[in-house]
């Protein structure tokens, strides 16, 4: 008998253990949350199969209770929300806003004022849930015990860059079966063995620490937030939000790119009127620091000169591009800019660089000034003179700044308030801050910002529209001559993987694939004599297409694009601001069709379509259904593809522009050569 106090409190937590569900719209997607075990924890079924097993919820703090063992749950509330919204800018211009919401709270049957709410949102296409803290007291977070625990992990494929490592975001890409993911990097894609497709990933990252994921047993990937300099993941003074913690769910890969869930978890645009963000194509001084043409340091080979810069813009008016980039202009380059954090000036410029003759003579001709703001991972030295160096960018009519933060691993510097030198993650919770302190500050004077190697991307274009794009992945630079290339599989990874977080500044167009590569290294560091970019001319332009955007780089030197004027055409017509975008074909590593419709504004009617192809290391041959095209139109296709020559190792530059009639009843046969691609203007007739 005296076993049956026990029994009977297993047996009633077994009972009335709660299941408290939410589904989709069109019902395919099923989150349940559930107290099975007295734990913390959610589930997903999609199309009335699991695809998320039972997995933790809760926290783990430096000094208060625990969150998520003997717990409990309750429904709080449900609501329904079908809408839409539009953007002022981007791949899309309405975005429809249809889920079903539930809110619930997860108590501690020990002690009641441990409880925590949970929010989730469940869309068409996948899953977003969010934590609710409260509290009047300060909580150090030392753990976040999200899980999301893959069904049938053995049979998944995992395509994934390492998170919290030495080169930020810049990796190439893995894949690897799920159970060789080690700490991974969001967005982290998976492949069911059922071919169901995953892709986890946050949304609307405000004043908290970037989450990675390490892989445990039994398929479960674990939240592993970006530690502080002190070793505390994220601190809070009283009651708090967590971001969303997303999953886009699809039948196909292409389904995860045709998704807009992380720009629907995010706020609404804070600005207010946002009509001096202005998308559009720039040129820049910055392709020859690369292949060592100029210098970004003071000297004979200076690239950031008055004389050099007026011949871009000379360039860039002639060939109608908006503006031109110019890196290097300002004092702190010379010697190891890279460990030179604490001397950039951003208003002292060399002496060979006259600002606001620049700026004048770029009013003249209607060629903005592009700004650049290199830290070296400086933030304390930035955030002392950014609001001076905006005041000066504004005065001499810039509009946009890249902005660059090269500091490798956790070294980003960041004085305390006792003057202590910390060193900081990108994406630590500092950090994060910084980043949304840069854009707000930076649209009180109507700036535009471009972040390079900068906390990942989580949707927050949506509520500041100024944050116009950022790098956060391995870009172009990377097939520069002084690195490995990137592989012809690099691009057809990030689709549909890094893209899914939002805009890439790629920096595409390079004509000329035949510059000196820097010498001296070895086959085992990849760092051979034969360094050749692995891709055809036709690749670079659908680069414009495939990659989004809303300010896209024509990147070569200009006399390259002025030695090869007709493939130069499709970069001068495309368009970086879309009315609609669909991702028609493909698979994550292999291939990727896209097709987008300009959108009416400038010079652009909103009637001509675009289309982009890129493949891998594979030549394939592709057919494409133009059923996307306005019923009842004729267009004129104008194709740049690789022409039958075309190869990457020895003729890149092979490429064939045909002219054809077409509808949208027809379909197009394409062949891409290896590493190559194909672009294609639909002309409205």
């Amino acid at each position: 008998m005296r076993y049956w106090p026990i029994l009977l409190t297993c047996v009633s937590y077994q009972v009335f253990a709660a299941d408290i569900s939410v589904s989709s719209p069109d019902k395919n997607i099923k989150f349940t949350f559930t107290d099975q075990n007295n734990l913390a924890q959610y589930q997903v079924n999609y199309k009335d199969n699991p695809v998320i097993s039972p997995s933790k919820l809760g926290f783990t703090f430096e000094q208060a209770k625990p969150m998520y063992r003997d717990f409990n749950v309750k429904e709080v509330n449900r609501e329904q929300v079908n809408s839409n919204w539009e953007q002022p800018w981007g791949e899309q211009r309405i975005i429809d806003n249809n889920y079903n919401e539930l809110t619930v709270k997860f108590t501690d049957i020990n002690d009641k004022n441990n409880h925590f709410l949970v929010t989730a949102r469940v869309f068409n296409d996948g899953i977003g849930f969010k934590y609710h803290v409260p509290s009047n007291k300060p909580r150090a977070i030392t753990r976040e015990l999200t899980e999301f625990t893959i069904i049938d992990s053995h049979k998944a494929t995992a395509y994934w860059i390492p998170g919290q490592g030495y080169e930020r975001y810049e990796y190439l890409y893995n894949e690897t079966p799920l159970k060789e993911v080690s700490k991974a990097n969001t967005p982290i894609t998976v492949k069911l063995g059922s071919g169901v497709h995953l892709a986890i990933h946050e949304a609307a990252l405000i004043d908290y620490a970037s989450m990675s994921l390490n892989r445990e047993k039994n398929g479960r990937l674990v939240a592993d937030l970006s530690p502080r300099s002190d070793g505390v993941k994220v601190r809070k003074q009283d009651s708090f939000d967590t971001p969303w913690r997303t999953i886009q769910i699809g039948d196909r890969a292409v389904d995860l790119i045709n998704s807009h869930l992380s720009l629907n978890l995010n706020e609404p645009n804070k600005l207010g009127d946002v009509s001096w963000i202005k998308p559009g194509k720039y040129v820049g001084i910055w392709w020859g620091m690369h292949i060592q043409k100029y210098t970004w340091g003071s000297g004979e080979k200076h690239g950031a000169t008055t004389e050099n810069t007026i011949k871009y813009m000379d360039f860039a008016a002639k060939h109608g591009f908006d503006g031109v980039l110019v890196e290097g202009w300002n004092t702190g380059w010379d010697g190891d800019w890279i460990a030179n954090s604490e001397l950039f000036s951003f208003t002292q410029s060399y002496p060979d660089f006259d600002i606001k003759k620049v700026s004048n003579y770029g009013k003249k001709i209607g060629v903005k000034l592009i700004g650049h703001h290199e830290t070296s991972g400086g933030i304390t030295n930035y955030e002392s003179q950014m609001e001076e160096g905006f005041k000066l960018y504004q005065e001499m009519g810039v509009e946009q700044i890249k902005t660059g933060y090269v500091a490798h691993g956790q070294n980003l510097k960041r004085r305390d308030g006792n003057g202590i030198m910390r060193y900081e993650f990108t994406d630590s919770q500092d950090i994060v801050n910084h980043f949304i302190h840069n854009v707000t500050t930076a649209a009180k004077y109507k700036l535009s910002i471009n972040t390079h190697e900068s906390v990942k991307d989580t949707g927050l274009r949506r509520t500041y529209p100024n944050w116009i794009s950022r790098e956060s992945a391995r870009g172009q630079e990377y097939s520069a001559g002084w690195s490995a290339p990137n592989p012809p599989s690099h691009i057809p990874y990030l689709v549909f993987t890094r893209m899914l977080s939002g805009p890439m500044d790629f920096t595409p167009g390079i004509f000329n694939l035949d510059y000196p590569p820097l010498k001296g290294g070895t086959e085992e560091d990849g760092l051979s004599d034969y360094m050749r970019p692995q891709t055809t001319i036709a690749k670079q332009l659908a680069e414009y297409v495939v990659i989004y955007s809303p300010i896209q780089m024509a990147a070569d030197l200009p006399e390259n694009y002025e030695a090869k004027p007709k493939p130069f055409q499709f970069i001068k017509d495309v368009p970086t601001d879309w009315e609609k975008s669909i991702a028609l074909q493909g698979e994550v590593g292999d291939f990727i069709v896209i097709a987008r419709k300009e959108k009416k504004h400038r010079q652009y009617t909103g009637k001509d379509w675009y289309l982009g192809a890129i493949t891998n290391e594979k030549s394939r041959n592709i057919e494409v259904s133009l059923d996307f095209l306005d019923k009842g139109m004729k267009y004129e296709a104008q194709i740049y593809k690789d022409g039958k020559n075309a190869d990457w190792r020895n003729n890149p530059y092979d490429i064939e522009i045909i002219k054809q009639v077409v509808t949208a009843q027809e379909t197009l046969k394409i062949k891409l050569s290896e590493a190559g691609g194909a672009a294609i203007r639909f002309k409205a007739l």
